[in-house]
């Protein structure tokens, strides 16, 4: 009998009231990255097993750059999750990319600073591929479900994370439109980069808010403009969500780049990792590496 996928789910509380989830349980977890952004709820809904998490932990407590990502992505993955959809509130850059679309980026632009971006170092240095830093098959999959849901959507984009937690300023804002960005948020970089350093499935639907700061004609981006948009599309993001799980569901075993983003990335010889290590990465890389502890060890040079 087949195993049941599961499929990790970052954004607001609002997705936690899907309709047909079950058997919902919180759970904690203790990370070697620390602790994640607050304790996750499993459920499942028709044969998928969901893991959601509040990404600024619930009641909103956490800035973007207090988010402990490497933990948020490691306790997923400690879950058992193969798949992550990330839900998050991005400014529109592109006139044609109204408030209230759905836009599901295909590349990023990192702006951001002091995040902490990989799981390795420490003794283990590995290198994955980013080129292309969504999933192509979720990615996919995703565009149909927001098409099944009724969305107006925007089936590739540009998004550019910045830290915050302030806005951009306008000659920023014209910046990033003038380097290309479709899309300005804070929140989907470092956690895309290292949901692919965990061999997870990711993509991310992003919810235009608003027109940032560099339209002559809309009001300037504020918490509360934002926060309002939010609210009159969590029936849409609830019903993209569900969607796309039924879809996952269905999907035969996973033959994508993320599968296996390890296998050719790290670079450390295994009899030159440190123990201690090995053990706080063994989740991620013991599939590829044997147990050091196991094995000689190398002389010190003279």
């Amino acid at each position: 009998m087949r195993a049941l996928t599961t499929v990790g789910v970052i954004g607001g509380s609002g997705l936690y009231q899907l309709e047909g989830l079950r058997e919902v349980n919180e759970v904690s977890v203790e990370t070697p990255f620390g602790p994640p952004s607050d304790a996750y709820l499993v459920g499942h809904l028709g044969d998928v097993r969901l893991v959601f998490l509040p990404r600024h932990g619930r009641g909103h407590r956490l800035l973007p750059h207090e988010i402990n990502y490497a933990a948020n992505i490691y306790g997923l993955k400690q879950l058992g999750a193969t798949y992550v959809l990330s839900i998050s509130a991005v400014g529109s850059l592109r006139e044609h990319i109204c408030p209230g679309h759905i836009v599901l980026p295909d590349q990023f632009i990192d702006r951001t600073r002091a995040r902490r971006s990989t799981f390795f170092g420490d003794g283990v240095v590995a290198h994955i591929s980013f080129a292309d830093p969504v999933c192509p098959v979720l990615h996919a999959l995703l565009r149909r479900a927001a098409e099944a849901a009724g969305a107006t959507v925007h089936p590739q984009g540009s998004y550019i994370v910045i830290d915050g937690p302030a806005f951009s300023t306008r000659a920023e804002s014209h910046m990033y439109r003038a380097w290309g960005a479709d899309v300005v948020g804070m929140t989907n970089l470092p956690e895309a980069r290292l949901a692919r350093e965990a061999e997870l499935c990711y993509a991310t639907v992003a919810l235009s808010t608003d027109y940032d700061c560099w339209h002559a004609g809309a009001e300037d981006v504020t918490a509360e403009a934002v926060v309002a948009i939010l609210r009159q599309n969590v029936a849409l993001a609830q019903s993209i969500v569900a969607e796309a799980i039924r879809r996952i569901g269905q999907l035969p075993p996973r033959t994508c780049v993320c599968e296996s983003a390890l296998r050719q990335a790290i670079m450390t010889a295994p009899e030159r990792i440190p123990v201690a290590t090995y053990e706080r990465l063994r989740l991620l890389i013991g599939r590829y590496i044997p147990d050091p502890s196991c094995q000689p060890r190398p002389s010190p040079g003279p």
